[in-house]
């Protein structure tokens, strides 16, 4: 099947096509039609006109759009839910989590529109307020870019579509080149509910063809990015000047000391490891075990590891689809190889099938090893012992990123030190740091990103204060 893409509403096909294919057995999904030059220009300048007419939507307007969008997503969950797993290759059970996430971001982004972000200024509490009298609001700042990765390829977009949304500010979307079939899917939605037309594209292609254009160009206002470290710096080159957020990688770590219940922190580990194939920027990577305990919080991590069944993501008994390319999968056999040269041991996994990567545990891998440092993006899990939770809170910050963190413990005291401490955007205690409510504040420090997300914090990120001040005179 072939899929148009969207300019400023209407469906375009082009010539040049994008291949989409199901990454557990390399089948044909669909093809894409890809944006070149005329296309991205003719989506500036519609952005750019459409920024008049949303601008000036009232705000009980913009909140019916966002509902009925949600409205219409959960009509037709199934067809999302198919095409998500065809794309990604994530389980169908993890496809339905993402669309009931994607229906909350909908909600959370619509309530802002009730109690819009703002406050009355007591300008007469000043030496030099006295008669005066004012507040502030936030306004549109324009046409916003999205940009996201083939993990979520619905609720990512999501953090970004529907903040710009109920903010009023146009759109131009470029979703992965791997997953671009769900965010047409999306766009389409989003007209159907009645956001402007013009408004709303959704330009499938090459990032380095399109996306740095698109930054670069002064008519966006907005740069949001959801991706890589490498990519991301390069877009804040091209997007300097402009409001930018930034979500990147990560090689999120979660320290368990010795009071901890071994068990749930087990469980909630082994989860965090491989949900998405491990292809989650906070997937659980690192685990720094106090000494005491290493050995027993081990073998009750391998035996769950060993528990998940890998296959076919259709299959609604699998726990753990394919990993997105073979490419990927060769990438994570040479690391995990270069960790057991350098002294670590597998004690379960390292093997593969296809696109198919087993759930592994590598313990005793040195700091300097890239299935330590780097993001490993794959269903892998690395256990080291360390003497005490000072030593822990070094290696977790031993690294370039610092997007979430997460510590067990029944030690208020431990887990406010490590909350103190740890160099990141997150510190969930008792849970991994794989947890995400779509409410909450995200995102990270260091090589992890800039701003955050959360519908209300993409929110003021799209948007400007302005303050009204007025003089009061009959007072004086």
């Amino acid at each position: 099947m072939d899929y148009p893409l969207i300019l400023a509403g209407h469906e375009v096909h082009t010539d040049k096509k994008i291949e989409v294919r199901f990454p557990y057995d390399d089948s044909l999904v669909g093809r894409v039609s890809a944006a070149d030059g005329e296309i991205v220009e003719r989506a500036l300048q519609s952005a750019q006109e459409a920024f008049a007419r949303t601008r000036t939507l009232c705000a009980g307007h913009r909140e019916d759009i966002l509902l009925k969008v949600r409205q219409l997503l959960r009509e037709r969950e199934s067809e999302f839910v198919d095409i998500i797993v065809a794309e990604t290759g994530k389980t169908t059970r993890e496809a339905k989590v993402e669309v009931s996430r994607a229906q909350e971001t909908l909600a959370l982004a619509a309530a802002l529109l009730r109690e819009p972000p703002g406050e009355v200024i007591p300008f007469d509490v000043a030496p030099n307020g006295s008669h005066k009298w004012g507040f502030y609001k936030r306004f549109p700042l324009g046409p916003v870019l999205a940009i996201t990765p083939f993990n979520f390829p619905l609720n990512l977009p999501m953090h970004k579509i529907a903040p710009a949304i109920a903010a009023g500010n146009p759109f131009i979307f470029k979703p992965a080149s791997k997953t671009p079939i769900t965010g047409l899917m999306l766009g389409k939605l989003i007209i159907e509910a009645g956001y402007p037309p013009e408004a709303v594209s959704v330009l499938p292609g090459s990032g380095a063809e399109i996306g740095e254009k698109l930054a670069a160009d002064p008519r966006i206002k907005v740069v949001t990015f959801t991706g890589s470290s490498a990519v991301g710096k390069k877009l804040a080159v091209a997007a300097a000047g402009k409001h930018i957020a930034l979500e990147l990688g990560s090689n999120s770590a979660a320290i368990v000391l010795a009071d901890a219940d071994l068990f749930w922190a087990a469980d909630r580990i082994a989860k965090g490891a491989v949900a998405l194939a491990g292809q989650v920027c906070i997937s659980t990577q690192r685990v720094y075990v106090e000494e005491v305990i290493s050995d027993r919080f081990v073998e009750h991590l391998v035996s769950l590891m060993k528990r998940f069944r890998i296959g076919d993501p259709r299959d609604e008994m699998t726990d753990v689809g394919p990993m997105i390319s073979r490419k990927d999968v060769e990438r994570i056999k040479q690391w995990v190889s270069e960790a057991v040269a350098s002294g670590g041991q597998i004690l379960c996994g390292g093997n593969d099938r296809g696109n198919l990567f087993e759930p592994t545990v590598l313990v005793n891998v040195p700091q300097e090893a890239k299935v330590v440092q780097m993001e490993a993006f794959a269903p892998i899990v690395v256990v080291n012992p360390v003497s005490d939770l000072d030593e822990a809170i070094n290696l977790v910050n031993d690294s370039r990123y610092g997007l979430n963190a997460g510590i067990f413990t029944r030690d208020i005291t431990a887990a406010r030190k490590a909350y103190e401490e740890i160099e990141v955007g997150g510190v969930i205690v008792n849970d991994v740091p794989s947890f995400r409510a779509d409410i909450m504040p995200y995102g990270g420090v260091k090589d992890s990103g800039l701003g955050r997300e959360g519908p209300r914090y993409a929110f003021e990120h799209m948007t400007y204060i302005k303050v009204f001040c007025a003089h009061q005179p009959e007072q004086e």
